[in-house]
């Protein structure tokens, strides 16, 4: 039956707002890792943080990144990756938040993009296709 067919496509939905997240923040997250952070001591120096939090740049686009993939403390790790985009935005783009580029889209529409994702994520959960199955605690 057609009802029985569409029964596992909420699951098979949410895997694949996990792993085209994942992957794509895991990108930028390698990119940080190739070329280091040196660049962050400038926005970091202007509003009087410490230069190892940007070592937690690494923690939001490659360790969370990695958990939502496989559907283990994704949702904590939903959680921090909001937080990664929302200190990229603070630290570094915020002078764009109104802006549109020349073609005419949002100057931050990938930050929006991970930051909306990301929440949705943490409110969906994982699903039955993850290491956690989608049971149990709300940090599933």
């Amino acid at each position: 039956m057609i009802v029985a067919v569409r029964e596992n496509w909420d699951d098979i939905g949410k895997l694949i707002l996990r792993i085209t997240v994942a992957l794509l923040l895991v990108l930028h997250g390698i990119g940080k890792i190739a070329r280091g952070i040196a660049w962050m001591h400038g926005p970091l120096a202007a509003y009087h943080l410490p230069f190892f939090i940007g070592y937690g740049v690494y923690v939001g686009e490659v360790i969370a990144p990695v958990l939502i993939l496989v559907g283990f403390l994704t949702r904590p790790a939903a959680l921090v990756v909001v937080f990664d985009i929302i200190m990229a935005v603070v630290l570094v783009a915020w002078h764009r938040l109104f802006e549109l580029t020349k073609g005419g889209s949002y100057a931050l529409e990938a930050e929006a993009f991970f930051l909306l994702l990301g929440l949705v994520i943490f409110f969906q959960g994982p699903g039955k296709y993850s290491v956690s199955r989608g049971q149990g605690a709300w940090w599933r």
